[in-house]
C-alpha cells in the first residue's frame, strides 16, 4: 500500500506547480483521468467558479472568511448546539460572546496579547518565492472528515450554511473565487481533520479519525465542451486519507515551515496565488489591505512571514480588522472629534454609519484602493464607493475626499435587501435603484455634515491661502473677449463677477472645544413641537429638526456600548427613512413623510434614544404638519439658499459656474501633491459655498515648450495665455457638464483639458495673440 501520508506532506511542502505535477505524475494520478472527480459533481462548473471574485485580495478573504466560520462551527458543536436550531446564537456577536467570552462580540474590547492568543486558531502564512509567493490558510476549526469534504469543501450551491444564523459564508461556493488565481493549473491543496472532541458529541462516521486531502485543479475543455472544468484527486470517487495523529503543518520561527504540529482542523494551500501588488512581505501591505476588507472581522487572524529574503522584528502580526486600528490610532492618525456616527434608514433597513476624517497623509495605511465609503456585512466589505464620491459637486467634499474614510454596517439589512444591493461574490455593488437611494442620502448626510464643512474650509484656507493670484485682471480679459464675442456674450449673459474665496461662516459652531460624554446625560429638542405648534413640511419634501445633547460624536456607532435610537409615530409604527448625524451636542434629524400623506395630517413622531447607562430611555415627542407641496423650481433657476446646519442666517451667494474661480498656480514640486504630470493642465475642485478653485500646471510640458521655441515672445504673454484660456475653457466645460447633472464633470474636466493643452498656444497664435488686441 502506498504511504498516502508521505504524499500529502510532499504536496503541502511543494513549492511550485511543477513540484505538484511531477510528484502526481510520479504516483500515477495526473494523467489518469479517472482518478478525478468533478468538483460539485458539475461538469459544468466552470459557470460557477469562474464568475467570483473580480480581484484576488477579495478571492483571498472568502478563505479566511470560511476559516473564522470553522472555529465558530466548533464551539458551538463542541457544546453539543445543533446549529440550526433554536437554541444557536442567532448573530455572530451572540457567538462570540457565548463561545470565547468577548465582550458584546468585539475584538476591541479584548487587550492585545489576548487578540494574539486567539489568532492561534487561523493562520495566513506566505511561503515560497517573494515574486511568485504561495499562501496557506489554517485553521483550528470543526474540520471535516474524509467522507464529508466532497458535501462541504468540494460542493457548490448546496445550504450548508444557510440557516446558520452565527456564520458569514452562506453562499455555498467554497471559497472558489481564489482558485482561479492559482498558477497555470489552478491547484489549490485541501488537508482536513475533524475535532476529536466534536467527533466525541457526533459520533463516527467511518473516516471521522482520519485525515483527508485532495489537490483541486482545474482542466481544458474536453471534446465537446465549451468551457475549461474544475476536478479534485479523488481516486476511486473519494478523496485520499490517511490516519495519523497529527501533522507537521503549521509554520515555526522564521523562516522555517511546517514544523509545529496540527492536530485537527483545515490546511489550504494556494500554489503560485497572482496576489498582484502585494509582492512586499505580509504585514506590510497585504495586511493594511485585508483589514479594510474586514474592517470587523469576528475573531483575528495571525499573518506569518516565511519567505525568506527578509529582515525584521518580527515575521508575524496579528490582523484584527480595520476598526480595532482605527479606535487604536484615532489619536494620532483621526482628526480631532472623529469619528463622528449617524444613523441612516432606507425603505426600512437600517445603516450604521462611521465618519472617519485623517489627518492629512495619514490615509496611506488606511485606504488602499481609494476606498471612499465601505459596505460591511458581519465585519466583512461587501462593497464599496470610492472617495472621487465625495468629490461630486452634490456632496461637496473635494478637498477633504484623500482623507475622508466612511464605514456603513448593513448588518441589519434583511436577505432581500442584501440581494438587492450586494452581488453574491461580495466585493462590489450592485447598480440599481436601492444604490442610487443609498448614494443620495449618504452624499446630503456628508454635504450638510457641520463638522465636515468646517474642517472642509480649514483645509481648503490651508492649501490655497497665500496662492490666490488678483481675480481682477482675469475678469477684465473675460469681460473684453465677452464684449468683442457674441459667442461669448451668449455663454456668459449672466456676465462675470468676482466672489470672496473664503465666505464660509461658521454657522452653529461654538468657539469653546466640544467634550462630549460616554453616555449623554440630556437628549432634547433644541426647538419644540407640540401639538398646537407643529413643524410644517411640505407633502413634496423632507423635514428636519435638530436636538442638543452632551454624547460624544460616535455616540450611537461606537464598538463599545453604542447608543440605540428609534423614530416612531404615534401608532409605534417604526419609520422607514430618515438620516440621523450626531456632531458637536447637536444632532440632526432628516426625516422623509411616511407613503402617502394627506394635506393636512398631523403626526405624531417618538424618538427613543438609550444605552446601557440608563434605567429608562430618553424619549422625546414632536408633531409635523403636511403642507401642501413646495413649488418644484425648474432646471437651471436659483433656488433658495438652503440654511446652514447652525440655522442662523446669513447673506450667502449662490456660487455660479460664471463666478470668477479663484485660481492656483501649481508648480512641478507639487506635482505630487494635486496629481498631476507633464501633461495635466487643469485640475477643478468644488469648494462648496465658495464656488470653484482652478488649479493650473504652469509647468505644462506643452507650455514650456512654446515658451522656449517661441523665445522672441515674451514668457509672461504666453503664461497668461495659457492661464485664461484654460480658465475659458474650463469655466465653458462647466457650464455644459452641470447643465447635463454631470457627476464627475471635476474628472471630465481634466481629462479634456490635458487633451486641448498640446493645442491652445498654437491656436491662440494662429489666431491672434492677446497682447495685440
Amino acid at each position: 500500500m502506498k504511504n498516502l501520508e508521505k504524499l500529502c506532506i510532499a504536496l503541502a511542502r511543494s513549492e511550485s506547480e511543477s513540484e505538484v505535477v511531477g510528484i502526481l505524475k510520479r504516483w500515477g494520478y495526473w494523467d489518469d483521468p479517472t482518478a478525478w472527480r468533478y468538483y460539485g459533481d458539475n461538469e459544468n462548473n466552470f459557470a460557477v467558479i469562474g464568475n467570483q471574485q473580480s480581484a484576488p485580495d477579495s478571492a483571498l478573504v472568502e478563505k479566511i472568511i470560511n476559516s473564522v466560520d470553522a472555529v465558530l462551527m466548533r464551539e458551538c458543536l463542541r457544546r453539543g448546539i445543533d446549529p440550526e436550531s433554536g437554541s444557536a446564537p442567532r448573530t455572530i456577536e451572540d457567538a462570540l460572546e457565548e463561545f470565547l467570552d468577548i465582550r458584546d462580540g468585539m475584538l476591541i474590547n479584548l487587550l492585545p496579547k489576548e487578540r494574539r492568543k486567539l489568532s492561534e486558531n487561523i493562520f495566513l502564512v506566505a511561503t515560497g518565492k517573494k515574486s511568485n509567493p504561495n499562501y496557506l490558510v489554517i485553521d483550528r476549526g470543526e474540520g471535516q472528515t474524509p467522507k464529508k469534504m466532497p458535501e462541504t469543501f468540494l460542493s457548490l450551491t448546496k445550504s450548508n450554511k444557510l440557516r446558520i444564523p452565527f456564520v458569514q459564508g452562506k453562499f455555498n461556493m467554497g471559497g472558489t473565487g481564489a482558485l482561479q488565481f492559482c498558477g497555470k493549473h489552478n491547484l489549490q491543496l485541501v488537508i482536513s481533520k475533524r475535532d476529536p472532541q466534536i467527533v466525541e458529541m457526533e459520533g463516527d462516521d467511518g473516516t471521522s479519525g482520519y485525515w483527508g486531502f485532495t489537490i483541486i485543479r482545474r482542466v481544458d475543455p474536453e471534446k465537446g465542451m465549451k468551457s475549461s472544468a474544475f476536478k479534485y484527486l479523488a481516486p476511486g470517487g473519494n478523496v485520499l486519507m490517511f490516519k495519523a495523529k497529527s501533522l507537521p503543518l503549521l509554520p515555526g520561527d522564521y523562516p522555517i515551515l511546517y514544523e509545529k504540529p496540527l492536530e485537527w482542523g483545515t490546511f489550504i494551500k494556494l500554489y503560485e496565488y497572482q496576489l498582484v501588488g502585494f509582492k512586499t512581505a505580509v504585514y506590510f501591505d497585504l495586511y493594511y489591505r485585508l483589514a479594510v476588507l474586514l474592517p470587523n472581522i469576528a475573531l483575528p487572524v495571525l499573518l506569518v512571514e516565511s519567505r525568506k529574503g527578509y529582515t525584521a522584528r518580527a515575521y508575524d502580526i496579528v490582523l484584527s480588522g480595520l476598526s480595532v486600528r482605527l479606535e487604536e490610532d484615532k489619536y494620532r492618525n483621526v482628526e480631532e472629534g472623529f469619528p463622528s456616527s449617524a444613523n441612516v434608514k432606507i425603505k426600512g433597513q437600517e445603516m450604521k454609519i462611521q465618519i472617519f476624517v485623517f489627518k492629512p497623509g495619514k490615509e496611506v495605511h488606511y485606504k488602499t484602493r481609494n476606498e471612499g465609503i465601505i459596505f460591511t456585512v458581519n465585519g466583512q466589505a461587501h462593497g464599496f464607493i470610492p472617495d472621487s464620491f465625495f468629490t461630486r459637486k452634490s456632496v461637496g467634499m473635494s478637498y477633504l475626499a484623500d482623507s475622508l474614510l466612511i464605514i456603513a454596517d448593513c448588518s441589519k439589512f434583511d436577505g432581500r435587501t442584501r440581494e438587492d444591493l450586494f452581488m453574491n461574490s461580495r466585493d462590489r455593488l450592485r447598480e440599481g435603484e436601492l444604490k442610487k437611494e443609498i448614494e443620495e442620502k449618504l452624499g446630503d448626510l456628508i454635504k450638510k455634515h457641520q463638522g465636515l464643512r468646517e474642517l472642509r474650509e480649514r483645509r481648503r484656507r490651508q492649501e490655497i491661502e497665500g496662492k490666490i493670484g488678483d481675480a481682477k485682471p482675469l475678469a477684465e480679459v473675460i469681460e473684453k473677449a465677452i464684449k468683442n464675442s457674441p459667442a461669448l456674450s451668449k455663454l456668459f449673459a449672466e456676465g462675470v463677477r468676482i466672489v470672496n474665496p473664503f465666505n464660509l461662516t461658521k454657522s452653529g459652531q461654538s468657539e469653546k472645544p466640544f467634550k462630549g460624554k460616554q453616555y449623554p446625560t440630556y437628549f432634547k429638542l433644541k426647538k419644540e413641537f407640540p401639538y398646537n405648534k407643529p413643524k410644517h413640511c411640505p407633502l413634496n419634501q423632507r423635514f428636519r429638526v435638530q436636538f442638543e445633547t452632551d454624547a460624544e460624536n460616535n455616540y450611537f456607532t461606537r464598538d463599545i456600548n453604542p447608543g440605540k435610537f428609534k423614530l416612531a409615530l404615534g401608532d409605534g409604527t417604526l419609520v422607514e427613512n430618515y438620516a440621523l448625524n450626531l456632531w458637536n451636542g447637536i444632532a440632526n434629524l432628516t426625516v422623509a413623510l411616511p407613503e402617502n400623506p394627506k394635506i393636512g395630517n398631523l403626526l405624531k413622531y417618538i424618538v427613543e434614544v438609550d444605552d446601557i447607562s440608563r434605567v429608562n430611555p430618553f424619549l422625546i415627542t414632536f408633531h409635523v404638519l403636511v403642507d401642501p407641496p413646495a413649488e418644484v423650481k425648474r432646471k437651471g433657476e436659483t433656488g433658495e439658499r438652503t440654511k446652514p446646519p447652525g440655522d442662523k442666517e446669513g447673506k450667502r451667494l449662490t456660487p455660479s459656474s460664471f463666478d470668477i474661480p479663484n485660481i492656483i498656480e501649481v508648480r512641478k514640486s507639487e506635482w505630487d501633491k494635486y496629481g498631476f504630470d507633464e501633461e495635466s493642465a487643469l485640475k477643478v475642485k468644488y469648494s462648496g459655498e465658495n464656488g470653484y478653485d482652478f488649479f493650473i500646471n504652469m509647468n505644462n510640458i506643452y507650455l514650456l515648450t512654446e515658451i522656449k521655441e517661441r523665445f522672441k515672445s515674451d514668457s509672461k504673454v504666453l503664461e497668461a495665455q495659457y492661464k485664461y484660456g484654460m480658465v475659458l475653457i474650463g469655466m465653458s466645460l462647466l457650464k455644459d457638464l452641470e447643465e447635463k447633472e454631470e457627476e464627475s464633470l471635476c474628472e471630465k474636466i481634466y481629462q479634456i483639458t490635458k487633451a486641448i493643452s498640446p493645442v491652445l498656444l498654437p491656436m491662440i497664435a494662429t489666431l491672434g495673440r492677446l497682447e495685440n488686441e
